[in-house]
Order: C-alpha cells, then structure tokens, then sequence
C-alpha cells in the first residue's frame, strides 16, 4: 500500500494577460510546497480568462510556444512536486483550440495531456450564457495520470456533471480524481459542493478540485471553494472565496477501507434501457 502523501489545491483570481497571471501562480505553487505538498494541483484557466470566442483565439497559443510550460517543468524540477498545471488555452489550428490539461511529474516532464471533453454550453437563470463549444475543440478521451502514489483521473470543470466519466476513470485505477475548475459563482453556489462530494461517494476516490475565484473579465464571477474530498464524502479543506491554497492529507488505505464498506464499483450490472414509446 502507498504511503500517505499531502495534496495542495490553489485557488486564484487570472485575469485576461498571461504573464502577471503565471507569476502569481508560480507564487503560489512555491509557498505550497515549502508548507510541505508532494502533489500541487492549479485550476482551470490558470493563465487567463477571458470572455469570448475573439479574445480566447487572439491568446491562444501552440504548445510548443507556450510560456506556462516551460515554468511549471521549471517548478517541478525546483520543487521536485508533482504539478497538475492547470488548464491552457492551446491552438490547435487556426481556428480550433483545445482547453487542455497538464500533469508534470517532479522531473519537470509532461506525465498527461487531458483535453477537456465536455463542453460548457448553457443559458443560466442569471442570464449568463457560455458557449464552450464554439470556442473549443473537445477531447475524446478519458486519461489516467502516473503519479508516484498511483493513478489520477483527469477531468476539468464541467466534466464533474458527468459521472460516467468518474465511475470510468476510478474502475481503470484511478485512487484520486481531479477536477481543476473556473464554476460559475451562481452555479458553484448551488451545485459545487453536492457534485463533488457524490462524485468522491460514487467512486470511494479522493476528489481534488482546485479553482478560480473573484471576479474576472468583463465582470464574470467565479465561485472559490477549492475543495479536497475524502472517499466517504467528507470535505477535508474548503479555500472560501479567497485567493491561496488549501492542504490535506491523501491515504490510500482511505481508498480501500471505502470500497470494502460500499464495493459499488465491482456491482455493476447490465439492464436494458428505458421504452420510449
């Protein structure tokens, strides 16, 4: 069994210009580790938000260009932390770009790219409405991270409103899942909390969840609340609405001891589906 480990969730507030917003991350991710995290995990957006198709084709950039990942390859090997980068607005061609996630193992080498899947396209009560998919090109597969303590199952954001995917990535190993986020304020309110704990009950994994917060771009707000979910479904750290970071311990036994209580994973069984008519 591996040997517990302690995870650090950053919790920020990007603008829309990439360099200021990567100084204050690597900030972050510095103080994260002298406070003694092995796993640091950054939200969606990490290097901007922006408002609109316009602004996010005009900063998109190739990956080969990017300047977030020569920096977090650089914070690895300082730090010798594993890093989950984040999400990067990275220009495939152009006109499609991915919002792809990295994980850096301490080496300072890309251990997984995740392309995010679902596609955030709503029209909220709020009068808030996202188009995702006009934007972005989504991802069509589902990826485990190597990790020194195990595999981690990647997703980001609006990807926690499907289970499936979790259900997935735990029945393929995954011990700990991530969700780096940027959750609207008027759905993270109602939603945030609920979702990832079922996800975390579901699966008997540890959640991690970084996120945005505060107020951003053309005034967009984002919820806070950086959360580390044990796999009984119990919050172990809560960032608030604050910019920082929250820490707590991984314990793979934790894991275990939840799947030997409720082994739903191993319970599945096929049915037929609904009638229609």
């Amino acid at each position: 069994m591996t040997a517990p480990f302690k995870v650090a969730c950053l919790q920020v507030n990007a603008g829309p210009e990439i360099a200021p917003n990567l100084e204050k991350a690597a900030a972050l991710v510095r103080r994260a580790r002298d406070d003694g995290a092995d796993l640091i995990a950054l939200p969606e957006n990490v290097a901007m938000v922006v408002q609109g198709r316009r602004k996010v084709l005009a900063r998109a950039l190739p990956e080969d260009e990017h300047p977030a990942l020569p920096l977090f390859a650089d914070l690895a090997r300082e730090t010798g932390a594993t890093i989950l980068a984040g999400t990067l607005a990275i220009r495939l061609a152009e006109e499609a770009v991915a919002n792809r996630l990295y994980l850096f193992a301490a080496s300072g080498e890309i251990a997984a790219r995740y392309d995010k899947i679902h596609m955030f396209d709503v029209d909220l009560p709020s009068g808030e409405s996202y188009r995702e998919s006009a934007i972005f090109r989504p991802g069509e597969r589902a990826v485990l991270g190597p990790t020194p303590w195990g595999k981690l199952g990647l997703s980001i954001c609006y990807d926690l409103r499907f289970p499936y995917l979790y259900r997935a990535l735990a029945q393929a190993g995954a011990g700990v899942l991530a969700v780096p986020s940027a959750f609207t304020r008027q759905t993270g309110r109602a939603h945030w909390h609920v979702l990832l704990r079922a996800r975390a009950i579901e699966t008997g994994c540890y959640v991690i969840a970084p996120a945005q917060t505060g107020t951003h771009d053309e005034g967009r707000q984002t919820y806070g609340h950086a959360l580390i979910v044990d796999p009984w479904g119990e919050v172990l750290a809560d960032a608030g609405e604050e910019v920082g970071f929250v820490t707590a311990e991984i314990d793979p036994e934790r894991v275990a001891k939840a799947r030997r209580a409720i082994p739903s994973l191993g319970n599945d069984r096929p049915f037929a589906p609904p009638e229609t008519g």
